[in-house]
């Protein structure tokens, strides 16, 4: 094993809008960290939002780990500012925003759903 062939230099990748499905999230972008060649999707990523960006209402089947390292963002109704770590556990549902910007580390083992809000 070279342990090279498993390094990310997330710092020589350029932020791509994130476009999930031919919808374009405006004001999000995404650097890919690890892309998993069985099931076609990257499953840790680096998540940048905008001022004023946000993320639709959806669930995760597998759970989700999310570390804020800069700025802040809001998830069902509670503002997660930089270090904190959200455990999202399987089937947990949320929207994410940033009202000044954020940028997150996540680790998504299964594809998210989006889903109509619940009222």
């Amino acid at each position: 094993m070279n342990i090279r062939d498993y390094i990310t230099k997330s710092e020589q990748i350029s932020w791509q809008p994130l476009i999930e499905k031919e919808i374009h999230y405006h004001g999000v972008f995404v650097k890919s960290l690890h892309f998993d060649k069985a099931t076609d999707r990257s499953t840790a990523i680096l998540l940048k939002f905008e001022a004023g960006a946000s993320y639709p209402y959806h669930v995760h089947p597998a759970g989700e780990e999310i570390l804020v390292l800069e700025g802040s963002c809001e998830i069902h109704h509670e503002t997660l500012s930089q270090g904190d770590y959200l455990y999202t556990p399987p089937t947990g549902k949320h929207a994410v925003k940033s009202k000044k910007g954020c940028i997150l580390f996540l680790s998504i083992p299964e594809e998210v759903i989006l889903i109509q809000e619940d009222k």
